[in-house]
């Protein structure tokens, strides 16, 4: 397990105000985080990166999210990272479809920031367990 090792997020977002708030919220954690603010400058970075755990907005430019995580979620090298989808969408019709292409959680951005800040850390513990068993 790497409890001891800094866990690196990678986070897609291109709202300036939402950037600072994760950036805040996730350093204060101990997370190291990297922003990038488009799907396709996110598929180069996740190479470059290697993070522990994915956040993506839905809508974003260059690539949706949508596209990004199935393009994370169906290649072997990256298939296992985690991924968190946020939207201000309407929930309920943007849930089915992220589950379809392989997210692994999905919230709202008008959800309390702590209810990320929950789900991170058990996402992460699921990943470390798949990994243990897949050695």
């Amino acid at each position: 397990m790497q409890s001891e090792k800094k866990r690196k997020i990678l986070a897609i977002e291109d709202d300036p105000t939402y950037i600072r708030l994760l950036k805040t919220c996730l350093e204060a954690k101990g997370y190291t985080v990297v922003f990038v603010t488009d799907g396709l400058q996110a598929l180069n970075m996740v190479r470059q990166v290697k993070p522990d755990l994915i956040i993506t907005d839905l809508m974003l430019p260059g690539m949706d999210g949508h596209k990004f995580c199935r393009m994370i979620k169906f290649d072997k090298n990256t298939g296992k990272i985690p991924i968190i989808m946020l939207t201000a969408r309407d929930l309920d019709k943007e849930e089915e479809m992220s589950k379809k292409v392989g997210a692994d959680m999905f919230l709202s951005k008008t959800q309390p920031i702590q209810e990320l800040l929950k789900v991170i850390p058990k996402l992460l513990e699921q990943a470390d367990k798949a990994n243990e068993k897949a050695i």
